[in-house]
């Protein structure tokens, strides 16, 4: 069987999608007194916003986490942390991000905060057990195109011409 290529078994998100699923996942999260949201950039940062506004949270701060090579799969750096009198051991805190893949950058995260709650809108199988809250579950195989990565452009129709 040939390798696919990414855009052969994707999952296209527009930004209402998006949107309405970020929104679906604070209705998830909702019911808990949440001190503040942590957006794990940059991908988090969106939903996180989203979640942040519909419960009515206002302290945000952010996390950056970087994999030494896109090739590899070596070590993470943290290159940015968040506030570390508002996080503690991480109690109260809602750690947000688009999807967890492997599960690799929530795991080093969890390491920092243990009692943080992790959300995220989309999860794959790997990094599943990372995450106590998602929306919605995609194979470990599919390839998700978030609209910040995407532009419209013109495609060739699947038979004749224009």
């Amino acid at each position: 069987m040939m390798d696919r290529l990414p855009h052969e078994k994707g999952f296209h998100v527009s930004w209402d999608q998006l949107h309405r699923d970020a929104r679906a996942l604070a209705w998830r999260l909702d019911g808990n007194d949440w001190r503040a949201v942590v957006a794990v950039t940059r991908g988090g940062l969106v939903p996180a916003m989203i979640v942040a506004r519909e419960l009515d949270i206002r302290t945000i701060d952010t996390i950056s986490i970087k994999s030494y090579s896109k090739q590899e799969q070596g070590g993470l750096k943290v290159l940015k942390r968040p506030d570390p009198e508002l996080m503690g051991d991480g109690d109260g805190i809602l750690v947000i991000d688009d999807l967890v893949d492997s599960g690799r950058t929530l795991e080093l995260i969890r390491e920092m905060y243990p009692k943080a709650h992790f959300g995220t809108v989309y999860a794959k199988p790997k990094g599943k057990p990372m995450v106590q809250t998602y929306v919605t579950e995609v194979s470990q195989d599919t390839w998700i195109f978030f609209p910040w990565d995407m532009a419209l452009q013109y495609v060739q129709p699947y038979r004749g011409e224009d």
